[in-house]
Parts: C-alpha cells; sequence; structure tokens
C-alpha cells in the first residue's frame, strides 16, 4: 500500500478515537486515576483509546507490530511496527487543561515512514510521509525561517521524575531565557514537534522521553524542512532518550547552548 493511501486510512482512524477522549474528558472523574510511577498518571482513557488503535491499525496493516505506551500490545515484527502514544499530554487530561493528543508513527525496520499527531481540543491533525510532506488539515506546512535564537520562540518539557540532570537543565533555561522571545511548557511532546512542523516553535527540546513521545513528530519536523537530534548532534533520539527538534536555521545555536552542560 502506498503510505499516501495509508495514511488517510490512520487518520480517520485517529479521529474516531480522538472523539471518544474528547468525550470522556468531559466528564472524567479524578476518582478514575491510577499511578504507573511516580507522577506517572494513566486512567481507563488511555487503554481504551490505546486497545481501540492497535485493533485498527491491526486491520489497516496486519503484517506490522506495535511499540506501545500502554503495553496493550507489544508485538513487534521485523519489518513493520506502529509507535503508539494513545493519549500524549494524560497529566494536562486529567486536570482539564486542554493540550493533549494522539501520536501514531510507523517504523519500517530503523527508518520512520509515516507520523499522524492529532491535537485533539483545537481539531488540528498534523500528518507526514516520507518524502511526502507535512500536512495540517491536509494543508501544506513548513518549520519557520527564524535564523537567530534572538529571534525565536523555543518549547522544552520539564522532569517530572528524573531529576538527576535538573542543575544542567536549569542552566540552559537560564542561557535561553535571555536569549529568545520565550520559553514554552505545553505538556504534550507530540504537540510541540507539531508545532515546531508549521512553525509556531522555531525549536524544542527535552530529554527523558520515550520512543512513542517524539517518534511521530520526528517525522513530520523532517518531512516540514526542520532537522532532529539528540543533544549531541547525532541520531540516536531513540537510544538517548531525548530531542533537539528545529527550523534547522538555528540547529548550531540551540545544540551549542545545550551542548555546554550535556556534552559529555
Amino acid at each position: 500500500m502506498e503510505l499516501s493511501d495509508l495514511i488517510k486510512k490512520v487518520i480517520l482512524l485517529t479521529n474516531e478515537v480522538g472523539e471518544f477522549i474528547r468525550c470522556e474528558s468531559q466528564i472524567f472523574d479524578s476518582k478514575n486515576i491510577e499511578y504507573k510511577g511516580l507522577h506517572d498518571m494513566v486512567s481507563y482513557v488511555d487503554k481504551t483509546a490505546e486497545r481501540d488503535l492497535v485493533e485498527g491499525l491491526a486491520r489497516i496493516l496486519p503484517e506490522a507490530g506495535f511499540i506501545t505506551e500502554e503495553k496493550t500490545n507489544i508485538t513487534l515484527c521485523e519489518e513493520y511496527n506502529w509507535i503508539i502514544d494513545p493519549l500524549d499530554g494524560t497529566t494536562n487530561f486529567i486536570h482539564g487543561v486542554p493540550t493533549f493528543s494522539i501520536s501514531i508513527a510507523l517504523q519500517y525496520k530503523e527508518e520512520l515512514v509515516l507520523g499522524v499527531i492529532y491535537e485533539i481540543n483545537r481539531d488540528e491533525c498534523f500528518s507526514a510521509w516520507k518524502n511526502g510532506g507535512a500536512y495540517l488539515n491536509g494543508k501544506r506546512i513548513c518549520v519557520s525561517n527564524a535564523s537567530t535564537l534572538e529571534n525565536t520562540l523555543l518549547a522544552t518539557g520539564f522532569p517530572f521524575y528524573e531529576f538527576s540532570k535538573m542543575e544542567k537543565y536549569l542552566n540552559v533555561l537560564r542561557v535561553l531565557m535571555q536569549k529568545c522571545h520565550g520559553l514554552r511548557r505545553i505538556g504534550s511532546a507530540a504537540v510541540d514537534l507539531a508545532y515546531v512542523a508549521c512553525g509556531r516553535f522555531d525549536g524544542y527540546f527535552e530529554y527523558n522521553l520515550n520512543s512513542y513521545d517524539i517518534a511521530a513528530g520526528m517525522i513530520l519536523v523532517r518531512e516540514a524542512g526542520g532537522h532532529t537530534s539528540d543533544f549531541k548532534g547525532g541520531e540516536e533520539c531513540f537510544n538517548r532518550r531525548e530531542i533537539v527538534a528545529t527550523n534547522g536555521r538555528i540547529s548550531s545555536q540551540l545544540l551549542n547552548v545545550i551542548g555546554k552542560e550535556f556534552g559529555d
């Protein structure tokens, strides 16, 4: 199946599951919160959404395996694997903060070939496939043209359970606060990356991430003309559990700031 045809089916499925999440957000009761670890929350909404996504994607591409956040299916295949975060921004969802998303990527062997991020509250569906470009609700998008940190709006995420690198992270923030227009912390890595892809943010960085947090966003940024790397400028985002995503023009400047603290 052509990726351009495959992604249409993924978008339809994502919209259907997104409607379920949207409805549940109106009636969600905090008594349904479960804890996977320190500050790491989940609910029946995450689990149900993931199960529905897995079932739908299995029908769309039966030969593919799965890498999922809630581990409702962890069957890996040699060639194709879906990488799924059914509700990126669970803490926002639980507290009624209207920024959370579904993130789905397709990986062929070691290469990301398709990505869909659906920001549910604004009904914005970001999509991209290999050599096909990046789109927002069907319209082509591209990264910003900012060329210096002084002209950028950047995004990041705060660590919520791994605090060993806190001082290094705060040092990076101190520098960037004085260099750019501002720093934003939305609470959904997938949305942060989607916003880099469409030019709302000029760059984004964060550590202590999993593949399902960033996989779809990575191909979105790349297909929109941007650049992604780990903190050292390499391509080990999944292994190192960190990412720097930019419009490409400010990559070296942002990596230079981050590298002074995280370059070891």
